[in-house]
């Protein structure tokens, strides 16, 4: 998968978690919210049809209000499906139903999308909240994992995705053992032992190359290699010239298992557990690392702060924008009245109070809020046109944190030098012109 594909993945899994987060909170009046999934393959006729039937039901209902606000959700459900003439590929995610926003008024909702990755499961739920742990299906990785376990039997490769094995080969081979005829002929039995050691290292790292490289791409199609078994053996290939250095680039772990074949395999899953599923942890371990790297040397090559880091993005200059996946922080658009000019101001929630934020600082004239977002929504929806990545980080790393608390949470590689403090020709003020 290129860099791309994986940063656009990392965007949808984004705005899924924080579609989950609003899902989870919104609460209802009775049983007017309904949770609808349809996996591929599943068909509109068929949903329709069940609307229908539980349309008839739910006019049963005794309370007026709680009927009406049923009826009323599967109505919605209804309206919305007919924009469908069948299930997208990946299937359907569709949330609709009357929910009580903080200040007590009812306000209605549909949400409907087709996942970025097929989701399997079928859900119906009509509920006073919406049911979202089938959502969390399309946050677990599909990084895909190379294994190679092997012994003085023989050796097999297999892949991990998820929880989905899958042996791709395996084959035996027989080794001559060590023993004691003694004489000449010792020697000459200890150099036939060592070729055929030798030659059982090279095949198998021929196969190697040959399941876990993408003869297209020419690059590896998993995202780490474990290498289990019993005795040397697997030492020996991770050392050797034979292994493709590509391949070697991968290994992410080296585990000593009991047996070979099958039962190794499951024993090598076991045991590299939580390293497979620290890959992420590894990934943005090393985002962050480049990044302080950066700034250790002092090439100039980077840029912190909301305002710096929004500079360096209209200039075209950042090459990978970083940023905490919980930043708080809104975008206003904000039109002065007097001069007609727009002003931008990126406001967290302390500021967002504060009402002189909201007049101009010159002639204290009020600005009229025109649009409000989160800047990570913002950045989700914009980022391409900067011709930079977006990488959204946590603070669970010990880096993470470090950048959360010591920068804001948010930052960019640049792809050249660039001496932020040399464009400053603005004021001091929380403002900048918009450009166009």
């Amino acid at each position: 998968m290129s860099d791309g594909q994986e940063s656009d993945k990392n965007i949808e899994i984004w705005k899924i978690k924080k579609l989950i987060k609003a899902l989870e909170a919104a609460r209802g009046n009775g049983t007017s919210m309904i949770s609808l999934i349809m996996p591929p393959r599943d068909q509109i006729s068929r949903v329709t049809k069940m609307l229908g039937d539980e349309f008839g039901t739910a006019s049963n209902i005794k309370s007026r209000v709680n009927r009406q606000s049923v009826l009323g959700a599967i109505t919605s459900a209804q309206q919305r499906l007919k924009l469908y003439n069948k299930v997208p590929p990946n299937g359907l995610v569709l949330y609709t139903g009357t929910i009580v926003t903080e200040d007590g008024k009812e306000k209605k909702v549909t949400i409907d999308f087709e996942p970025f990755k097929p989701i399997n499961a079928s859900l119906y739920l009509c509920d006073n909240k919406f049911h979202t742990e089938a959502l969390n299906e399309l946050l677990e990785s599909d990084d895909k994992f190379g294994f190679i376990v092997m012994d003085g039997n023989g050796t097999l490769f297999g892949t991990l995705s998820g929880n989905t094995r899958e042996v791709l080969h395996k084959f035996t081979v027989d080794l001559p053992k060590k023993h004691g005829r003694g004489g000449q002929s010792a020697l000459r039995f200890a150099r036939l032992r060592m070729e055929k050691r030798h030659n059982y290292v090279r095949k198998t790292a021929e196969y190697a190359t040959q399941y876990f490289i993408n003869t297209a791409t020419s690059q590896p199609n998993v995202s780490g290699l474990i290498l289990a078994g019993s005795a040397d053996f697997k030492t020996e290939l991770s050392q050797s010239d034979m292994f493709d250095p590509r391949l070697q680039a991968k290994i992410l772990n080296v585990v000593d298992v009991s047996y070979g074949g099958e039962n190794g395999f499951n024993q090598a899953i076991e045991l590299s557990a939580e390293i497979l599923s620290n890959v992420k942890f590894i990934q943005e371990k090393r985002l962050i690392g480049k990044y302080f790297e950066e700034i250790s040397q002092d090439t100039g090559k980077y840029v912190f702060g909301v305002e710096d880091t929004l500079k360096a993005l209209e200039m075209g200059a950042v090459e990978t924008l970083i940023v905490w996946e919980n930043l708080d922080i809104n975008r206003y658009v904000l039109k002065n009245g007097t001069t007609s000019e727009i002003i931008i101001k990126h406001l967290n929630k302390e500021q967002d109070a504060d009402q002189s934020n909201f007049r101009d600082s010159a002639t204290s004239a009020e600005l009229e809020v025109q649009e409000k977002m989160p800047l990570l929504e913002w950045f989700a929806n914009e980022y391409k046109k900067f011709g930079c990545s977006l990488e959204f980080v946590t603070n669970k790393s010990q880096e993470g944190s470090q950048f959360c608390r010591g920068f804001g949470g948010i930052g960019g590689i640049l792809r050249y030098q660039l001496d932020i403090r040399s464009f400053d020709e603005l004021s001091d003020d929380e403002v900048y012109e918009d450009s166009d």
